[in-house]
């Protein structure tokens, strides 16, 4: 297998009533090839360089839900790519459903299963994940091969051999949206995407998981969400868990329409879009405007 082996598209998307064409370089990266250790779960790592003259020195990184696939994210990935960001899409170990833990008696199962995947360290009776697979050394070790590889776009991203969080953007769906929250509280982000999560809701003590509750290292002014009224892994208690991880009180939501522009100062989005697939819905690319307003709002500088 070549290492490196980039592919090049041509992605046209419209943004308002301005039609941006970038070229955007598009590779996938087994794990294997970053470090031997490390197991194929899926599919490669997907990973996408914004064009030259649209770059932006920030870096968003996407976490697929519960057997999602790193492959399922090109269009997603490429959205972003376009708006400038460099994208990653890691395959890591996330073959539990995250509501396991959603009826347990015990108050610490939510944060154990995320420190464990997160980390690897053997806490979680739920999940089993080393230190190797852990999602934060997979990334790692990811960023490191690309920046060694091609080190003018790659390199800015890693200081040290560790990833520079202050320039990374983290953001997830479902499972994928607690992992993120979880980035935020343990590293400085630059900015947190939350889509259809967190599930961390422990329904026996009728509250959000501890870990959400905690203080994190990125500003709750840099953490956005957007969600569905009729996801099936309840929105009610979605939202609770946002409001917990923003340290939230009371929360300010707007409702957002397909292909709609937004204009809102509120960092958590709702939409009641009519699709079989509600709890995916928040990934569809007729909610480019959304993640703009999201992306951009958390990145900022």
């Amino acid at each position: 297998m070549k290492a490196y082996n980039p592919l090049t598209y041509i992605i046209a998307l419209l943004f308002g009533s301005t039609a941006v064409t970038a070229q955007i370089r598009h590779q996938e990266i087994s794990p294997a090839t970053t470090t031997p250790s490390q197991v194929m779960v899926h599919t490669p790592h997907l990973v996408y360089e914004p064009a030259a003259k649209n770059k932006k020195q920030q870096l968003f990184i996407m976490i697929p839900g519960t057997n999602g696939k790193a492959a399922d994210f090109r269009r997603f990935d490429s959205s972003f790519a376009a708006m400038g960001y460099f994208v990653i899409t890691p395959d890591y170990m996330n073959k539990v459903v995250t509501t396991v833990c959603s009826v347990s008696e015990d108050s610490t199962c939510f944060n154990n299963f995320r420190e464990e995947i997160m980390f690897g360290t053997p806490v979680s009776d739920k999940v089993q994940v080393d230190s190797a697979n852990s999602l934060v050394q997979r990334i790692t070790t990811l960023l490191n091969f690309l920046a060694k590889q091609q080190p003018k776009q790659w390199a800015q991203f890693v200081s040290n051999g560790k990833p520079r969080w202050d320039r990374i953007i983290v953001g997830g769906h479902s499972q994928g949206a607690g992992h993120a929250a979880y980035f935020g509280k343990r590293f400085p982000m630059a900015g947190v995407l939350l889509f259809s999560g967190p599930q961390d809701y422990l329904q026996q003590f009728r509250q959000p998981a501890g870990w959400q509750l905690q203080p994190g290292k990125t500003p709750v002014s840099r953490i956005y969400a957007l969600l569905h009224l009729q996801d099936p892994f309840n929105y009610n208690y979605q939202i609770q868990d946002v409001a917990a991880v923003n340290q939230q009180q009371v929360t300010d939501t707007t409702m957002v329409q397909p292909n709609t522009p937004v204009s809102s100062r509120h960092q958590i989005f709702v939409t009641d879009i009519d699709k079989k697939d509600k709890h995916g819905s928040t990934l569809g690319t007729e909610f480019v405007e959304v993640w703009k307003v999201m992306i951009h709002g958390a990145g900022r500088k």
